[in-house]
């Protein structure tokens, strides 16, 4: 099977959970699972542009991106966060290729228009050259991307990590698509966390303000993936990362199930 899963928050900031999810990733390659892991790096990048001196403002989860802040991005992405996955994942034992949207012109992107507001170098994904993932997997490695693409006016744009991973899991026809995050799952009025979420639940979550912030983009990019083909959209805990080779096989009693409407 094709599994693309998105890694973020706190499994990128803490060393030890970082090294569950690479075991858990490692395992499923080596049941003969073509994995893509694509990860954003939020926190990263707001430690580094506030150790410079810049502030970081969002609209609907999304970082405003002067170009200052996307050479940064860039840097911290690209640089520190993608090789320190790299790391994690051969020191589990298995070879791991870092990659930016603009290696081989792999993810291309556009500026995402937003009403009301310039986000600057914020972009959505385009188009997707799937034939280096198949490159990297028919040498038994494992993909791992960072969230910044290239455009048609050769700029680089900071693209939302959750999205590119719906982008590259509908681009390679992935079984599935996995979340591994900060958060138990997505999580009701009451806060209890949703074992099931369909995207009609999701839209009347969203209106009542009980969906906000980060998870918006999130919930985008699980809709998407499901309204193009991917097979199952999961959120599950990234302190949890070692039931996930048992994603087909058990039933699983954290995180969120996304279904679509």
């Amino acid at each position: 099977m094709k599994l693309v899963i998105k890694i973020g928050g706190a499994a990128l900031e803490d060393k030890s959970t970082l090294r569950k999810c690479a075991h858990a990733v490692v395992e499923l390659s080596r049941d003969g699972h073509r994995i893509a892991v694509v990860h954003g790096g939020g926190s990263a990048l707001t430690r580094t542009l506030k150790l410079l001196g810049k502030e970081s403002d969002f609209v609907d989860g999304l970082r405003i991106t002067d170009a200052e802040t996307r050479d940064v991005a860039l840097m911290v992405l690209a640089g520190i966060v993608n090789k320190t996955l790299v790391a994690s994942l051969t020191a589990a034992g298995n070879l791991a290729i870092g990659l930016c949207g603009g290696d081989g012109g792999t993810f291309r992107a556009r500026k995402k228009q937003t009403k009301g507001y310039d986000l600057g170098f914020v972009g959505e994904i385009s188009a997707v050259e799937s034939r280096w993932l198949e490159a990297i997997w028919a040498q038994s490695a494992i993909p791992v991307i960072s969230s910044v693409a290239l455009g048609s006016d050769s700029e680089y744009y900071n693209v939302n990590a959750d999205q590119m991973a719906a982008a590259c899991a509908i681009a390679c026809h992935a079984d599935a698509l996995i979340f591994l995050t900060d958060v138990p799952g997505v999580q009701d009025a009451e806060g209890s966390v949703m074992p099931w979420l369909n995207m009609k639940e999701a839209a009347a979550l969203v209106e009542d303000e009980v969906i906000a912030g980060g998870m918006l983009p999130k919930l985008e990019a699980c809709g998407n993936a499901l309204k193009r083909g991917v097979g199952r959209v999961r959120i599950l805990p990234a302190a949890q990362a070692e039931i996930l080779p048992q994603f087909y096989f058990a039933k699983l009693e954290c995180g969120t199930e996304v279904i679509g409407a």
